[in-house]
């Protein structure tokens, strides 16, 4: 991310973060055509997980201000709010069709495919719960990241 900043200074770059166990136990649950095969072991994705939240957090040391942060539960709660506070940082307009995502017609050729044609919806952020029984290994290979969750642990 400093590379961005360095090549591009003008960048606005965008941190989007979901609670550590559903982020990462819905990447381990999705089936990726390819380049993403440190999401099929819990451990591994996690450690990823907690990679990029030290990295991220370092950013936050070395550059600060430069990153927005968006939390994804406070976005399914406040969904108005958050995406005005997100274009705010990025220096545009907000719009009404920004709230209005899912009636596009555009292709959409994401894992999220169809989450992107119905409105934003909290029945996923909780998911997680039902697996919590069998998610030890994530747990522990998350360690702080997961307590810290919203905020990154200190570095």
């Amino acid at each position: 991310m400093p590379f961005i900043q360095l090549i591009l200074p003008n960048a606005k770059i965008i941190d989007a973060r979901r609670h550590p166990l559903a982020c990462c136990l819905s990447n381990f649950r999705q089936h990726f055509a390819r380049g993403q095969a440190f999401t099929y072991g819990l451990e591994h994705v996690s450690l990823y997980y907690a990679d990029y939240v030290r990295l991220m957090a370092h950013i936050d040391a070395v550059l600060p201000g430069r990153v927005h942060r968006v939390i994804y539960e406070r976005m399914v709660d406040d969904t108005e709010v958050e995406v005005r506070a997100l274009l705010d940082f990025c220096g545009l307009e907000f719009e009404p069709a920004c709230l209005e995502f899912y009636k596009t017609e555009r292709a959409v050729r994401t894992a999220s495919s169809e989450q992107v044609r119905q409105p934003i919806y909290r029945d996923a952020t909780e998911e997680w719960r039902a697996y919590e029984a069998h998610l030890g290994p994530l747990k522990d290979a998350l360690g702080p990241v997961l307590d810290a969750y919203p905020e990154a642990p200190a570095s």
